[in-house]
């Protein structure tokens, strides 16, 4: 059987589980009769570790002999919950899951005293390795790490306290990575992080995620695309905006951490921007870049919400002209502040996501048909499917991996429909 990983959550997660293929092959771990299972998991939701424990269940009916070994965020965080769970074997923190020697020195699994849970502070994490990876399969789009945990405490967020505190990668080693996955054939890169744009400061000469944008594309003429996960506009610097207004080869898209649109909300959160300033910034960076698509995450029915408070939420789609958007219902997360403010009912929560999602799909519905009669550029992904530069998806024929030049003749449910243009696509 080998070692087979099973991935939660975000894009950080897709990266490091590729990290932990590597690394747990290399150590040794399919050798194990019965093979293994490694389950990377989240902690964003509640749904999240919901789904991670009815995969761990329907992994072990599926493969009794199999070893089964538990990580991620929700497993640094509640790590006795998974260990009391009899179809799980091991459970390894979120800083040891990339390291090989965590693999080698894996417990005599059903030993009467082993030790079942190896989880250590997540906070005592300083420094960020960055390991090289090949590619990652499955996907035509590389991902590179870059940043990881955060310094900020936002009242409804677990992340800090299943990632530990920001810490970033070496610049050197990114350019390097990079060059090596291009050399690879890999076309796109994105860049990836807990708090992507609180890159820098904890490294030498303070660089901020600007700079090393444009090390990137400078020192890698051959990188056609490169792309940004998840940015907190309030921590966007100066050479960022520049390179969002003047590189080319990064791309129209942008997805911000928005929240919510109501500024009491907002401050019992404890997020550090304002309405008006998510507003400001979206009208600024598509002055810089005419044509860049935004998408954000919303969350709904955070408590002491009122109908009010919500509605602001749901005009922000509009007034940031979001075409993309995440919609979480709010999720108590023990541990955290926001659990202990006066909730909501679920059944409101529910309604009010449902809601913000029907707003959503309007925005998007509205994205895709103004780009009908355009041509695009797809990177070609599986199944004659791929993304566009602003991220759009879209019907594109060719290798997986190719960018293609199309047309766009229509709307074909949550995607664009399109023809091969007679201009190829460099």
């Amino acid at each position: 059987m080998g070692v087979e990983i099973v991935t939660f959550g975000c894009r950080l997660n897709a990266y490091e589980s590729e990290v932990m293929r590597h690394e747990a092959e290399a150590a040794g771990l399919g050798a194990l009769e019965g093979g293994a299972i490694v389950v990377n998991t989240c902690a964003v939701t509640a749904e999240a570790v919901r789904q991670a424990r009815q995969a761990i269940r329907k992994a072990r009916r599926d493969n009794p002999s199999a070893r089964i070994i538990v990580t991620g965020c929700a497993a640094q965080t509640q790590a006795a919950d998974f260990a009391a769970m009899d179809e799980v074997d091991l459970v390894i923190g979120n800083d040891d899951k990339l390291k090989r020697q965590s693999y080698r020195a894996l417990p005599e699994f059903g030993v009467n005293d082993f030790e079942k849970v190896r989880v250590n502070d997540i906070f005592e994490a300083r420094d960020l390795n960055p390991h090289m990876v090949d590619c990652i399969e499955g996907r035509a789009r590389a991902f590179v790490q870059v940043q990881n945990g955060c310094d900020h405490r936002c009242t409804f967020c677990i992340i800090p306290y299943g990632r530990g505190n920001a810490r970033s990668a070496p610049p050197g080693a990114v350019v390097e990575q990079v060059k090596r996955l291009v050399g690879n054939g890999f076309r796109e890169v994105v860049l990836t992080g807990v708090d992507l744009t609180s890159y820098g400061p904890d490294l030498p000469g303070k660089p901020r995620l600007g700079r090393l944008v444009k090390t990137i594309l400078r020192q890698v003429p051959d990188l056609p695309r490169l792309r940004l996960s998840s940015i907190d506009s309030i921590e966007a610097d100066d050479d960022l905006m520049e390179a969002i207004a003047t590189e080319q080869r990064l791309m129209p898209h942008l997805h911000l951490s928005l929240q919510s649109g109501d500024d009491m909300i907002l401050k019992r959160m404890k997020r550090r921007h304002s309405r008006e300033q998510s507003v400001a910034f979206c009208d600024e960076i598509r002055r810089l870049r005419p044509g860049i698509v935004l998408g954000a995450d919303l969350i709904a029915g955070f408590p002491t919400e009122t109908d009010a408070m919500f509605d602001n939420t749901v005009r922000l789609i509009d007034d940031c002209g979001l075409s993309f958007v995440h919609v979480f219902p709010f999720s108590p997360r023990e541990g955290t502040p926001a659990a202990r403010m006066p909730q909501l009912p679920r059944a409101l929560v529910k309604e009010r996501a449902a809601g913000l999602r029907a707003k959503a799909g309007q925005a998007h519905a509205s994205h895709l048909a103004r780009l009908v009669g355009t041509r695009q550029r797809v990177l070609v992904e599986r199944d004659g499917i791929g993304h566009t530069e602003d991220f759009t998806l879209a019907g594109a024929a060719g290798a997986p991996g190719e960018i293609v030049a199309v047309e766009v003749t229509g709307v074909a449910g949550n995607r664009l429909a399109t023809r091969p243009h007679l201009q190829a696509a460099a």
